[in-house]
């Protein structure tokens, strides 16, 4: 076998191994409970919710490694910058019509909605930083 495969292969296995860990690091992460400015939705209070301002939607799962990564953030979000957004959650295995009328194929999935309509969606884990990137174009 010539030098390069040997090296390709030890580099895959590497990229494997990093794959595998960080999978097992997300999977026994605890859940992280959501701040008390943090609104859960459901079908009946959804349109009231978002009727008006900025409202960022989470739609997640309890079961989900990167939703339980993105929750300190959302909290974070929800304390310190309540005056430009309101932080909201939408349980995707308790509230399937909604996952289904928003498309939410992927999770965690952040729709940002500016007066009860959708303007941005996020997929997977985002900094808070990059959140506050979106919410901020839409208040200019």
């Amino acid at each position: 076998m010539s030098t390069t495969i040997i090296v390709a292969l030890v580099c895959l296995g590497l990229f494997i191994l990093y794959i595998a860990y960080n999978y097992r690091k997300m999977a026994r992460m605890e859940n992280v409970p959501p701040s008390d400015k943090i609104v859960n939705l459901n079908n009946k209070n959804f349109k009231i919710a978002t009727r008006s301002g900025i409202v960022l939607i989470d739609f997640w799962a309890s079961w989900c490694g990167p939703c339980k990564m993105v929750a300190p953030v959302l909290n974070d979000i929800a304390e310190t910058e309540s005056d430009k957004v309101k932080v909201t959650k939408v349980n995707v295995d308790h509230n399937q019509a909604l996952a289904q009328r928003y498309k939410v194929r992927n999770i965690p999935t952040l729709v940002i909605m500016k007066n009860g309509k959708e303007v941005k969606r996020l997929v997977g884990y985002k900094p808070k930083k990059a959140i506050m990137n979106e919410v901020n174009k839409l208040l200019k």
